[in-house]
């Protein structure tokens, strides 16, 4: 991409020239020292300056717009950005140029992405190169500006407040009511401050107001109606210092007013981590600095979730300032940060002596224990040097932090915690589960290493259901977790859940190959041995079609490839009856296996293959001289009854062509196949059976 784009760029740097001679002379310098893109990023925006008429203003302003903007702006959106005048009082529509025009303005430095439709730089090194050589230093005071202009047009004002729909032809509405603030937060001349000013005296009535605090209000409870925002929240929202010095300034200013969200102006600017507006919302004497909002979160606590240091710092200064108060779902602070891992937060509540490091939220769980779910070691760290943190403190599930570590495969914080003498590796949830097994179950082998360096670590402990870490890796195919495990003496390969289900049986029915192999490999493993309902790891691998598992244990001369389940089903009666086609082929070429095994219903293995539509497999066992066509279930339907039935013409054609088929055999009910294939109307089997009509005299 990086070649293509130099080449291009070159191109049209030679063909930018005016005269032949010019173009020859550009066209050496390429050719024989090579122009960098840094280079030819200069030249084309000399050329772009050099267009005719405004098209050389155009370019650049494109180029600004697209560069510093907040977000990807739509084709449309642009076209209208940049239509408009900051002399006049409403937008002009002759004043929105076609899109080839603004796009071919920037000589291929700007393009339109096919997928979103939205305007980008033509790579990213572009973007850098703008920025280092400081072509827009005022851009997001010209950008912050025109937002402001646009918001202030009559028309954009004469807008119905609180209705968002149908804003098809003002495309620039969205991105200019979201983001002006954004801008003039970084830039902000005179004529925008009295812009914004003019703005914020009607944002109650404002539909730029409207769709800010529809956007902001989907992540929060809002109990009031959504125009119900007062300027003093949205300028500290943005962070705006200048704007906010001069509202507070008002005699009129309610410094704690709730928005509809039950914010206030310093919730506002806290969450933002707007720090200079802080320190002028927190100067006022009459300001509530702990006031919730509607979860009952408070600015700390939106700070503590947020992740801003310098407006922790500012909140935690004051002495009427709760670092203890939980939100609405009982979760403190610090339990907060620590779920988010901000470590710089959480030590300045941990440096509070009233700060309580143990608090635990509604459903138990301790800061330790989110920071070790979250896998957040430099938090872990910090809670662990705590002498009044219980490194051991489970939740309300028997879940401590350990385990939760364990489970989602954080080895440094397990590192953390098992460096402590007083943690306990092998601690139980409510289901029974250890750390151990945990990390077998989601394969997390660092963990497991960990654990089972341990002397004090039992690595045959089942949980509740009798899954013990070696089952739970075996049934998950963490082949590497299998082998650690296996290298432990005191582990028992063979150990069978509740329901009889051994790791080899687990491993087999889920097809993973290479547990089978390490299993196998192990004298100790009963390779035949059933579930409770008498099914055989052959058995499983057989029925889901695992055919190299089955293979690994055909093998094995103490494996019986015949053995039924409690219902009398084969492997083979399993693969027929699934259409495994390879697992049949298998099977079949068994001395010990019986082609004509029956299940409980006296259902055979071709009976369940021509049932069930399996041409393939019909075409195997009929392939055998010992397996019967004809043989019936319980209700006399024979495997040509059955597909007569069905409908399967392929597998009609092949039992037909068997000398020893009877096609008039009727069922419990007097019916044959021709009259059941007749009731259904499967035409093409009524055509097949009728030739095959067995004759009068015969019968």
């Amino acid at each position: 991409m990086f070649r293509f784009l130099l080449v291009a760029l070159n191109i049209e740097a030679i063909l930018g020239e005016t005269s032949l001679a010019r173009r020859k002379q550009m066209l050496r310098k390429v050719g024989t020292t090579g122009v960098g893109l840094d280079s030819v990023y200069g030249q084309t925006l000399q050329r772009i300056k050099e267009q005719r008429g405004d098209r050389s203003r155009l370019g650049m302003e494109v180029l600004m717009w697209v560069s510093h903007a907040e977000r990807p702006l739509r084709v449309d959106e642009l076209c209208h950005a940049l239509a408009v005048d900051l002399q006049l009082a409403d937008m002009d529509p002759e004043n929105i140029r076609p899109q080839d025009t603004v796009i071919g303005s920037c000589l291929g430095l700007a393009v339109v992405d096919a997928e979103t439709s939205t305007v980008r730089l033509i790579h990213y090194t572009l973007q850098k190169y703008l920025s280092r050589s400081g072509i827009f230093p005022n851009a997001h005071k010209t950008l912050g500006q025109a937002c402001l202009v646009y918001l202030n047009y009559e028309q954009v004002k004469e807008l119905p407040a609180y209705s968002i729909s149908n804003l098809g032809d003002m495309p620039f509405l969205i991105y200019s009511s979201l983001y002006w603030g954004s801008h003039a937060k970084v830039q902000l001349s005179d004529r925008a401050k009295s812009l914004a000013l003019d703005l914020l005296n009607r944002v109650g009535n404002h539909i730029s107001a409207t769709l800010l605090v529809e956007q902001i209000s989907s992540f929060h409870s809002c109990s009031l109606p959504h125009h119900l925002w007062p300027s003093l929240h949205c300028a500290s929202y943005f962070g705006i210092v200048e704007v906010v010095a001069g509202l507070i300034r008002r005699e009129d200013c309610d410094i704690n007013e709730s928005d509809c969200m039950g914010f206030t102006a310093l919730m506002w600017a806290a969450q933002q981590g707007n720090e200079e507006v802080m320190r002028l919302l927190l100067a006022r004497d009459d300001l509530d600095p702990d006031k919730p909002n509607n979860e009952g979160q408070t600015p700390l606590w939106s700070t503590a979730d947020k992740g801003h240091e310098g407006v922790m710092e500012l909140l935690l200064s004051r002495n009427d300032v709760n670092p203890n108060q939980p939100g609405k779902y009982g979760e403190p602070p610090l339990s907060r940060a620590s779920w988010n891992g901000h470590e710089g937060v959480v030590k300045l509540l941990l440096a509070r002596k009233d700060i309580n490091p143990h608090k635990v939220k509604d459903q138990g769980r301790t800061p330790l224990w989110n920071a070790s779910y979250k896998g957040h070691g430099g938090v872990v760290k910090l809670l662990l040097a705590r002498k009044d943190v219980n490194p051991n403190q489970p939740d309300q599930y028997g879940e401590p932090p350990l385990w939760c570590a364990s489970w989602n495969g954080h080895e440094g914080v397990v590192k953390l915690l098992l460096a402590r003498n007083d943690v306990n590796p092998n601690k139980l949830n409510d289901g029974g589960g250890t750390p151990l097994w945990n990390a077998s179950y989601n394969g997390h082998e660092g963990v497991v290493k960990l654990l089972l360096a341990r002397i004090d670590v039992n690595p045959n402990k089942p949980n509740d259901e009798g899954r013990t870490p070696l089952w739970n890796a075996s049934n998950n195919g963490h082949d590497g977790v299998v082998k650690l495990l296996l290298a432990q003496n005191d582990v028992n390969p063979d150990k069978p859940n509740n329901e009889g289900k051994t790791p080899l049986w687990c491993a087999s029915y889920h097809g993973h190959e290479g547990v089978v192999k390490l299993l196998l490999a192990r004298n100790d493993v009963n390779p035949g041995k059933p579930n409770a309902e008498g099914r055989t790891p052959l058995w499983n691998a057989s029925w889901n079609g695992h055919e190299g598992v089955v293979k690994l244990l055909l093998v094995r001369k103490d494996v019986n490839p015949d053995k039924p389940n409690y219902e009398g089903r084969t492997p083979l009666w399993n693969a027929s009856n699934n259409g495994h086609e390879r697992v049949v082929k298998l099977l079949l070429v068994r001395n010990d296996i019986n082609p004509n095994k029956p299940n409980n219903n006296g259902q055979s293995p071709i009976w369940r293959a021509s049932d069930n539509g399996h041409a393939g497999v019909v075409n195997l066992l009929l392939a055998r001289n010992d397996v019967c066509p004809n043989e019936p279930d319980e209700d006399v339907e024979t495997p040509l009854w059955r597909a007569s039935f069905h409908g399967y013409e392929e597998v009609v054609k092949l039992l037909l062509a068997r000398s020893d088929i009877n096609p008039d055999v009727q069922d419990i009910r007097g019916r044959t196949p021709l009259r059941i294939a007749s009731k259904y109307q499967h035409a093409g089997i009524v055509a097949l059976l009728k030739s095959h009509a067995v004759p009068a005299s015969t019968l």
